[in-house]
């Protein structure tokens, strides 16, 4: 008990009237200071205190211009945007990491660094400035990797800008279609050009509230402020049949020192096109360094006169308006003569007495004219001219260039018009008319729009089906150009185990109304006969060696290009009923 200690009574003291008066007017002060701050902040200069608080927490996002990326049937890239960046050197401001402020560097000491991260000649680096102490390009076209190794130097006055860049990484392999996008970021030929508006991302500036550690709050930017743009342009076009096609193209242009040319696959009842090569054509990587004929797409916007490729839509016609049967007789004697003009076959020879599959394996100009001249001029011009002889193809590739067909007038006035009509002569069309005609006698006697991108479907889902031929005059017509591969001029074509229909032509040119030396050599075919799926067309542009015909130009490119079609879509074997 002794141990305890007695606890301390503290005395309190009144607390004196003018100190309590002292402290309480104070307090009293600040708090009047205070709500005369808060008053003035939410009141007097709210509005403004608004802006500075958005300026702060909102930041702008400038999305870079951006295009879709392209991709073939399989997913394989043919065209996408990648960054890229320019380096730009200013002088004035040179500081290596660690330098004072007041510290600057040599135009050599920054030069010798990028050299090495570079690997580039530092001389070369040098000599881009040329004494200029301004803003210098230096280096375009860098990559990411590249980028990255002058950003962990942390040189000042080195600045990257960043830009997108497209890019082909098959090369040539679809120039003639895709086309390129040029230095301003447009496209300038080919799909880039035609469907520029679906390619194109409309990149609007972005704004995004910021919390304080830098994080988009999400009270004011919805859901696609955040999202991607993932649609890509489809082609119908397969990269391997493509490849292929291209290969085989090149080299029989090369062998028969040809001046152009082009293969073409098409699916006959959707009009999807799986191969669409041509030649000449050109990097659209580096497209500046080609001459601007290479980017014309000449197989919707070149015209030429069909020759043989055409007989088959004749007879078609004639069997339309009942002037033939399927199993009439034709004389062939070798020549004829219309309106005082002389025309003969190719060979000078008669072939006498012959069916109309004969007529095809011969390729027979005079048995063309006098089965056609049973036809009257007048519906033949009308039948002509509702196959759209003289009107463009709405497709999603080039500007198609509308075919030349002479006026009726004159084709029901001057006896020879429908006499050259017959074999293919004395009008003209692209290629990819004649393909879209091979198509309907293939199909059933349905138009189909020829076409290189899905999205381009949406388009002619609308337009309905227009029918050119009658189920029974294209199944007889298809029937006779099989006979054409297993035993006539394009015999070349033939495959073991397969039925395939097929039409060579040979086609002067004419320059200012005077036929030339120049031919064009062409072979159609279409397979298998017993379910039509698949339309081959290789046109072959003025070979200058002898002995050039559809049969030994244009046949062995589309052998070539049907037996890989073959192997890749697994097409079974034909049973001949």
């Amino acid at each position: 008990m002794n141990h305890l200690k007695r606890k301390r009574l503290v005395r309190l003291k009144n607390i004196d009237n003018k100190r309590l008066k002292s402290v309480y007017i104070f307090s009293l002060i600040i708090f009047l200071g205070l709500l005369g701050r808060i008053i003035n902040l939410q009141v007097f200069n709210a509005a403004q205190l608004q802006l500075k608080a958005r300026s702060i927490q909102i930041r702008k996002n400038n999305a870079l211009e951006i295009r879709r990326p392209i991709v073939d049937r399989n997913n394989r890239l043919v065209a996408y945007n990648k960054t890229q960046y320019n380096l730009w050197a200013h002088p004035k401001y040179f500081n290596f990491p660690g330098d004072s402020n007041d510290v600057r560097r040599s135009i050599k000491e920054v030069s010798e660094r990028l050299s090495i991260v570079l690997n580039f000649d530092k001389n070369k680096i040098i000599k881009k400035f040329e004494n200029d102490l301004r803003g210098v390009k230096l280096f375009d076209d860098l990559n990411e990797e590249q980028a990255n190794l002058i950003k962990k130097l942390q040189i000042s006055g080195l600045d990257l800008e960043s830009y997108s860049k497209r890019v082909y990484p098959q090369g040539d392999l679809y120039s003639n279609v895709v086309g390129f996008v040029n230095d301003e970021k447009k496209g300038s030929s080919g799909i880039e050009f035609y469907l520029d508006d679906q390619i194109k991302v409309l990149n609007n500036d972005i704004s995004l509230k910021l919390g304080a550690d830098g994080t988009p709050l999400p009270d004011i930017s919805g859901s696609r402020d955040f999202m991607h743009d993932n649609e890509k342009i489809k082609l119908t076009l397969d990269s391997r049949l493509q490849k292929i096609s291209s290969i085989a193209l090149s080299k029989q242009i090369k062998e028969w020192k040809a001046k152009k040319g082009l293969a073409l696959v098409m699916n006959v009842n959707t009009g999807e096109i799986l191969t669409l090569a041509s030649s000449p054509s050109f990097d659209p990587n580096r497209f500046w360094e080609y001459d601007q004929t290479v980017f014309k797409g000449w197989y919707s916007q070149d015209l030429f006169e069909p020759g043989s490729t055409f007989k088959p839509i004749n007879l078609a016609l004639a069997l339309e308006e009942k002037v033939i049967n399927k199993d009439g007789l034709v004389q062939d004697n070798g020549k004829i003569n219309v309106g005082g003009w002389t025309l003969a076959n190719w060979d000078q020879k008669g072939n006498g007495l012959i069916d109309y599959p004969r007529v095809l394996q011969l390729s027979s100009n005079v048995a063309m004219v006098k089965i056609m001249q049973n036809l009257a001029p007048s519906i033949y011009w009308d039948r002509l001219n509702k196959l759209g002889i003289s009107k463009k193809i709405s497709s999603d590739l080039f500007e198609a260039t509308p075919g030349y067909l002479k006026g009726k007038e004159i084709f029901i006035n001057h006896p020879i018009e429908p006499a050259v009509a017959s074999f293919g002569k004395g009008f003209s069309i692209s290629a990819l008319k004649l393909a879209q005609l091979h198509s309907a006698i293939a199909n059933g006697g349905y138009q189909v729009i020829p076409h290189a991108t899905y999205n381009f479907k949406n388009r002619i889902s609308s337009q309905g089906q227009i029918r050119l031929f009658s189920e029974d005059s294209s199944k007889t017509v298809l029937e006779w150009m099989e006979s054409v591969v297993n035993s006539g001029s394009g015999i070349g074509a033939k495959i073991d185990g397969y039925r395939i229909a097929g039409k060579t032509g040979t086609s002067q040119k004419a320059l200012n109304g005077i036929y030339t030396k120049n031919k064009s050599c062409s072979f159609v075919a279409t397979l298998p006969i017993n379910n039509p799926k698949y339309l081959v067309l290789v046109v072959i542009d003025e070979p200058s060696k002898s002995y050039a015909y559809g049969s030994t130009v244009a046949v062995p490119v589309a052998k070539e290009i049907i037996e890989s079609l073959i192997v890749l879509n697994k097409i079974p074997p034909s049973v001949k009923k």
